[in-house]
């Protein structure tokens, strides 16, 4: 089995050696590791310098203008040899162990669409906010609300991916949902996994932090309700929205017990890149 894997690196050099090394220090299956740098202006350019020096030819640099994200990702994707696929974002970070586990995950589900696992979300510093627990995921259920795939832990088989074409282009919000409400209406199946695969960090700069995108991901939400039930989305549907995550909510106690611990939970662990100190204790 090899995993081909893809990180977007632009302008976030802060951030991109970190990611980096959680992808080059994974143990298990045979890794195909390409970085896309289509034209930073802060320090990527010189951290990748370095990792290459540190690294050698163990990674593909990509240096080439790109329409946005997906575009870069697709590029990437489109060189790739490999069985399974995952991208990273340079602010982003692998857990020790994540390839081993989701290769054994894989395993067992090898003609699924995709291996969905876990994670946790992180300040900019490091610092533990809270588990991100994926749900079961389905078109419906995605439109409905009821359905969450952390990315930074979703694999995708390699053939699952080009069958649905890729990322969206378009789409400059939520490809990575978007994915995989392709493969569940081309009839791939979905798997979740146990396993806590990575971390999400929550920086400022971020899409998801920042919000900077609101209005495109509204528009883009309102997109997907069309295409699956093929008219706008009503005050009524509003209302199903919100007792469906409620009824979701009742039907999975053990993830409202999690997110009370977690709003409990001292924020002083700080993960360091190479070996998180007692992730596992986290609730891995």
């Amino acid at each position: 089995m090899k995993i081909s894997v893809v990180t977007n690196a632009f302008n976030q050099g802060r951030f991109l050696a970190a990611a980096a090394e959680s992808v080059l220090s994974q143990t298990g299956p045979e890794v195909e590791y390409f970085i896309v740098e289509p034209g930073s202006t802060d320090e990527t350019p010189r951290v990748i310098e370095r990792l290459g020096e540190r690294y050698g030819d163990r990674f593909t640099l990509i240096q080439q203008h790109d329409d946005g994200p997906a575009d870069g990702l697709n590029k990437a994707f489109e060189r790739a040899s490999g069985d399974w696929f995952i991208y990273l974002n340079a602010d982003d970070v692998f857990l020790p162990g994540a390839f081993e586990e989701a290769a054994l995950a894989i395993a067992r589900h090898p003609r699924a669409g995709a291996i969905i696992g876990n994670g946790y979300l992180v300040d900019e510093h490091g610092r533990y906010l809270r588990r991100a627990i994926s749900t079961r995921f389905s078109a419906r259920r995605f439109v409905r609300g009821t359905a969450f795939a952390l990315q930074q832990s979703t694999f995708y088989r390699a053939e699952a991916f080009r069958q649905v074409g890729g990322f969206n282009l378009d789409n400059r919000t939520s490809w990575d949902a978007e994915i995989l409400v392709d493969m569940d209406r081309a009839g791939f199946e979905l798997v979740n996994a146990s396993g806590y695969w990575s971390l999400f960090r929550m920086q400022p700069d971020s899409i998801t932090v920042s919000q900077r995108s609101a209005a495109e991901s509204a528009r883009t939400h309102a997109r997907y309700f069309r295409e699956e039930f093929g008219r706008d989305a009503t005050r009524v549907d509003a209302v199903i929205r919100r007792t469906a995550q409620l009824g979701h909510r009742i039907l999975h106690p053990i993830n409202t017990y999690r997110r009370l611990a977690d709003a409990m939970a001292p924020r002083d662990h700080v993960f360091t890149e190479a070996q998180p100190p007692g992730w596992a204790e986290l609730g891995a």
